[in-house]
C-alpha cells in the first residue's frame, strides 16, 4: 500500500518539474522574442574583434560557455564581454576591448596567451602550426585579430599637433610616419594587437576633433579594413 501512495506523488513531482523547466525554457523564448521585437539581431551583423584562437565564429559560438575565464585572467584587461546590442548569438562571448587594454599574445608569460589555457571547451584555440606575436622580438606570428585603420580627419598628427603615440606604442613596427606625419598602416605587419588603439590620446580633453565619435587609429576586422 505505501508503495502505491507513493506513485501519485512521484508523478506529481515529475509533472511539477516538466512544468518548471517548460516554464523556464518559455520564459528564455519569450525574452527573446521581446528582444528581437526591440530591434536585437538573432543573426549578428559585424564581425568582432576576438582574442587570439576565437577568428573561427561559428566554432566560437557552439562552444563557448560564456563563463569569462578569458577576460578575467587576461592580463591586459584587453578582453571584455559582448552585450545584446551586437547580436544574441554574441552576447557574453569574448571580444576585444582595446580601450581597456591591448593584446601582447602574453609574451612574458609562461604558457602563452593564457585565455586560450583556461578556456575549458576550446571555444578559443590557435589552429595548428599558429604563431602568435611576441612583442619582444617584434615578431608578427600568424594570429591576426584585425588590423588598424586611421581616420585622418580625427587624427592630432593631420592637425598639425606632432602626435605619435600610436606609432610609439606599435611593437611590431606596423606603424610609421608618412610624409605629412600622419601615421600610416603596414597591414602586412599588423596583427591586431591594438597598441595603437589604446595609445591613441584623440579623445582626450582638448584633443577632440569635430565631429569625432572614436579614436583616431582604431582596430578594425580585416575584413572591414579597405584596401
Amino acid at each position: 500500500m505505501a508503495e502505491e501512495k507513493k506513485a501519485p506523488a512521484e508523478k506529481r513531482e515529475q509533472s511539477v518539474g516538466f512544468t518548471r523547466r517548460t516554464f523556464a525554457l518559455g520564459a528564455v523564448g519569450a525574452c527573446a522574442l521581446v528582444a528581437v521585437g526591440a530591434g536585437a539581431k538573432i543573426v549578428p551583423s559585424k564581425t568582432l574583434l576576438r582574442p587570439p584562437g576565437g577568428q573561427d565564429e561559428v566554432k566560437l559560438w557552439g562552444s563557448c560557455l560564456h563563463c569569462e575565464k578569458c577576460r578575467e585572467v587576461c592580463p591586459q584587461n584587453a578582453i571584455g564581454p559582448t552585450h545584446l546590442e551586437d547580436g544574441i548569438l554574441n552576447m557574453r562571448t569574448p571580444s576585444m576591448d582595446f580601450k581597456a587594454g591591448w593584446c601582447d599574445f602574453c609574451t612574458n608569460v609562461d604558457g602563452g596567451p593564457q585565455c586560450l589555457n583556461v578556456c575549458p571547451t576550446q571555444a578559443i584555440v590557435l589552429p595548428a602550426g599558429a604563431t602568435p606575436g611576441n612583442t619582444e622580438t617584434g615578431e608578427v606570428g600568424s594570429v591576426v585579430l584585425g588590423v588598424a585603420e586611421v581616420n585622418r580627419d580625427w587624427c592630432l598628427a593631420q592637425r598639425g599637433m606632432g602626435c605619435h603615440e600610436c606609432v610609439d606604442a606599435c611593437a611590431f613596427d606596423a606603424l610609421e610616419l608618412g610624409y605629412d606625419h600622419v601615421p600610416v598602416v603596414d597591414t602586412e605587419r599588423c596583427n591586431g594587437c591594438g597598441a595603437c588603439e589604446n595609445a591613441c590620446i584623440s579623445l582626450t580633453a582638448g584633443a577632440i576633433a569635430p565631429g569625432a565619435t572614436d579614436r583616431a587609429i582604431v582596430v578594425r576586422p580585416t575584413e572591414e579594413v579597405e584596401a
